[in-house]
């Protein structure tokens, strides 16, 4: 795809549910890939370069330590990060930072349904995080499908309707605290 008319694909389904003192930022989104497919590029470093928020030391295909390297334009920003399970391809959970990511896949119909809970300190980080694995997610979808479109992080992302995604998931995540 050519990157200047790469767009954000809808909202996913998201949540914000307390997890003990902090917040689980609840992220689901379908993807027209096998599990198998998808794991890979969960864990494989060179894909993760081509999508995610950040670069891997390693494979997080199995459990043990691992730098992940927050990106925003040409700077890099290591984080400690360590693999707690790895169970290919269903299950993967790892820190970063002091951040807490548990990826689940799930066998769909049309491919993989992916369930990301991130944890965050404080419940105004959720619409943040929800924009950003939006755009990073809707990039991993373009890299699956092999039309890819390059990482989209850090600043960068404000030219790509991030602002517009964090506006929309805070006022979902609103109505979805509110007592019914």
């Amino acid at each position: 795809m050519d990157r200047d008319h790469f767009r954000p694909g809808p909202l996913a389904e998201v949540a914000r549910v307390p997890a003990d003192d902090r917040w689980d930022l609840v992220f689901v989104r379908d993807l027209r890939h096998p599990p198998e497919k998808v794991w890979a590029a969960l864990t494989d470093p060179d894909q993760l370069a081509r999508w995610a928020p950040f670069l891997a030391s390693r494979d997080l295909g199995t459990p043990g330590e691992a730098t992940l390297s927050t990106v925003n334009g040409d700077e890099t920003f290591p984080q400690p990060a360590t693999v707690l399970r790895a169970e290919p391809p269903t299950l993967l959970e790892h820190t970063w930072g002091d951040g807490l990511l548990r990826w689940e896949l799930t066998p769909s119909a049309t491919g993989t349904r992916l369930t990301l809970r991130h944890t965050v300190d404080e419940p105004g980080l959720a619409p943040v995080m929800a924009a950003g694995w939006h755009l990073c997610l809707d990039v991993a979808g373009h890299l699956l499908d092999g039309d890819p479109v390059g990482p989209i992080r850090g600043a960068e992302a404000k030219n790509f309707g991030w602002d517009e995604l964090r506006a929309a998931y805070a006022e979902r995540l609103d109505d979805d605290a509110a007592p019914r």
